[in-house]
């Protein structure tokens, strides 16, 4: 099993609620790369990945200034990414909002040298929308799109054309403008909304999502955007929608996948302290990477696709 690097990655410009922005640094100070390591995991700190200005320094900014501390914080994160892989470790990334998507996943395009890999996202959001058809310009809800190839020109500079669309996949969706959809419903994304998720179960649509992100691919990764999750589980969100997926759940099956060779990274994106309640959403973290990382019960679906 590779060592686990822990990138932080603290951007918060890509939101509208920016407090994620102190996210690995609460998971830091939380013991998270000293928790992992006393239930077997070998990880540790490589790098905390800062944007050149923070919010609660500088308020707000113009949307120009905001795209381009986004884009230079992707940069740095993408040349850390790329930097791990090289030492032949597993990157996991935490945020930081989901506008570091750009940075981890065109950092692992670099890392595997233009090799197609497929990425599983699990998100109550889409993420996919473009400067014309975002109602927010919040540059968190364009990573997505970027990765497929449709953005501004300073994002697409990091991210643009890692994913090809039929090698992307969401899990638990539930929230989303129509624009955003049709751009996905175009490309033929797959979508498992979270009717489909409760009818089939969260264990049957993590089997398919796997087999879609390694087919005719090189690798795959997965990215958790924590507000997936219902808010009972992770108050520490900004952008809480009830009616998510179970923590529980997903700790169960998300078992062993960490131990699968052809993850090439795992992200975890959307983790604001001050929102927390008695660490419930950083404890969530832990299970989760903890799970991901233990041995595999031979009949858990993760383990046969491996």
């Amino acid at each position: 099993m590779k060592r686990a690097h822990l990138i932080g990655a603290g951007s918060g410009w890509g939101a509208g609620v920016r407090e994620a922005e102190d996210g690995p640094q609460g998971l830091r100070d939380f013991g998270l790369a000293e928790r992992l390591t006393a239930s077997g995991v070998r990880a540790s700190w490589a790098a905390m990945v800062d944007p050149a200005k923070r919010s609660r320094e500088h308020g707000d900014l113009s949307k120009s200034e905001v795209f381009d501390l986004v884009a230079r914080h992707n940069v740095a994160l993408a040349d850390e990414v790329a930097r791990s892989m090289a030492r032949r470790a597993l990157p996991i990334v935490l945020g930081g909002d989901h506008a570091i998507a750009m940075g981890t996943w065109g950092g692992v395009a670099r890392g595997m040298r233009g090799a197609p890999f497929g990425l599983i996202w699990m998100d109550a959001h889409l993420d996919a929308h473009t400067v014309q058809t975002t109602p927010s310009m919040n540059p968190h809800g364009m990573s997505a799109a970027v990765l497929l190839g449709h953005g501004a020109p300073e994002f697409l500079a990091v991210g643009g054309g890692a994913l090809r669309p039929e090698h992307l996949c969401y899990i638990g969706i539930r929230s989303y403008e129509v624009a955003e959809w049709a751009l996905l419903r175009r490309l033929g994304v797959r979508i498992f909304y979270i009717e489909e998720v409760r009818e089939r179960g969260l264990a049957a649509v993590m089997r398919e999502a796997v087999e879609i992100a390694t087919r005719g691919t090189r690798g795959f990764g997965l990215t958790i955007d924590l507000d997936g999750f219902d808010p009972a589980d992770v108050p520490g969100v900004g952008l809480p929608v009830a009616g998510g997926l179970r923590g529980a759940d997903a700790t169960a099956v998300l078992r062993g996948i960490g131990r699968d060779p052809r993850l090439r990274a795992l992200e975890v994106v959307e983790y604001a302290p001050a929102l927390d309640r008695e660490q419930r959403t950083a404890q969530l973290v832990l299970d989760l990477l903890s799970s991901a990382f233990a041995p595999a019960a031979r009949a858990m679906p993760i383990s046969s696709a491996a």
